[in-house]
């Protein structure tokens, strides 16, 4: 997390000498579990060390004035105004700002300078950080606390949908606002319920590995692998009509076997991915409440091989990492997020670690020229007050 003294500094410097309040809030990583969250499954996240810090304090007005630091960018306006700010950072601000007075923050004017240390592009959300601190700063602030932390996640979330274009899930947030040290959370998207996890692997590191590489791809990725789950569950559907089935969450894999001529070979392969990351994501579970980090890591390796070769999202750098990391004897290794480039997420053995990161480092620039970045993850806590 970024340096308290060296934000507020900033804050005093380029406000009026006073000081404010000073909240954190994290990124995130997903152990396991993914493209599951709009197919009404399940997701692994946990809060991460590096965030949003961000001083804020209520000025008297109407206004508020927001310092950038890392961008040393300043932007102002005010609570009421209907357009808003054009500036893209600032429009998370104000969306957060507009999100709370919905659910009955009396927000106020108030001044701000923040900074981040969420590597950017590596799917760890610094968005959502940044959205997540600030909805539990103005609670902090203006609410009294009245807003529940669902409410933040929801006001976080509606700020991606309503002023920054982004239509996201809930995951994100979710880990941002309600992550603990040593904890990992498994989320049902389709309920919302959650439950924690213990996460500490005693002789194991986390690594994200980062391609540095985003390939955009012609047409829309995501939208054709959500239709192909949706074309399933229509299927199943109309030879079930007794039977509640909305999503892939309510399928089994005996109906997805009775489909398969019907719905056509990608698509089948698509939902067969996802019935398995079902599984995987219950069984990871049961793995870290018996201390079992071998198993963890099995599944990791698994649900790469899903990605890459059942619903076709990886790319061929990521898989080069991933194959590195066999190499190597790594314990688990996958792709982390939305998946087209970004980062390998690693379980690695302390004493495999070095060698490993400088493996993949010199064989990834051999390669394909390019240099990776290499961010060790420690599970940390959610949104709070700091001073």
């Amino acid at each position: 997390m970024r340096d308290i003294e060296f934000v507020r500094s900033r804050f005093v410097k380029h406000f009026d000498g006073h000081t404010g309040n000073i909240y954190a809030s994290p990124g995130r990583i997903n152990l396991i579990g993914e493209h599951t969250d709009y197919n009404g499954g399940f997701v692994f996240p946990g809060a991460v060390d590096k965030g949003i810090l961000a001083e804020v304090r209520p000025n008297g007005t109407n206004t508020v004035m927001c310092y950038a630091i890392d961008l040393k960018d300043r932007v102002e306006f005010k609570v009421d105004d209907p357009e808003g700010p054009r500036t893209s950072w600032a429009r998370y601000i104000y969306g957060v700002v507009q999100e709370m007075r919905k659910r009955g923050v009396d927000v106020k004017g108030f001044n701000t300078a923040f900074s981040g240390d969420v590597p950017l592009g590596a799917g760890m959300s610094s968005s959502a950080a940044m959205e997540s601190c600030f909805a539990f700063a103005l609670n902090d602030l203006f609410g009294d606390n009245k807003v529940e932390k669902w409410e933040l996640v929801l006001a976080g979330q509606a700020t991606e949908h309503n002023y920054c274009g982004v239509n996201c899930g809930i995951m994100d947030q979710f880990a941002s606002v309600f992550g603990q040290y040593g904890k990992l959370m498994r989320l049902d998207c389709r309920s919302r319920e959650f439950e924690y996890f213990p996460f500490n692997p005693e002789g194991y590191k986390l690594v994200l590995v980062d391609s540095k590489v985003k390939h955009e791809l012609s047409g829309s990725p995501y939208n054709d692998r959500r239709n192909s789950c949706e074309n399933v569950v229509k299927h199943i559907a109309a030879h079930y009509p007794d039977q509640q089935i909305e999503t892939l969450r309510d399928c089994t894999w005996e109906q997805l076997e009775e489909v398969r001529a019907e719905v056509g070979e990608e698509d089948y392969k698509r939902a067969h991915y996802v019935l398995g990351e079902k599984d995987r994501v219950l069984a990871v579970c049961d793995a870290l409440v018996a201390g079992d980090y071998e198993t963890v890591g099995k599944k990791m390796y698994e649900t790469h091989e899903g990605l890459s070769k059942e619903y076709e999202v990886s790319c061929e750098e990521l898989d080069f990492l991933n194959d590195v990391a066999k190499e190597n004897g790594v314990t688990g290794s996958r792709i982390m997020g939305g998946g087209f480039g970004g980062c390998t997420i690693n379980l690695v053995k302390d004493e495999l670690y070095q060698k490993f990161i400088n493996d993949a480092a010199e064989k990834f620039f051999k390669k394909y020229g390019k240099r990776v970045a290499v961010y060790d993850v420690n599970i940390s806590d959610g949104s709070r007050r700091i001073l």
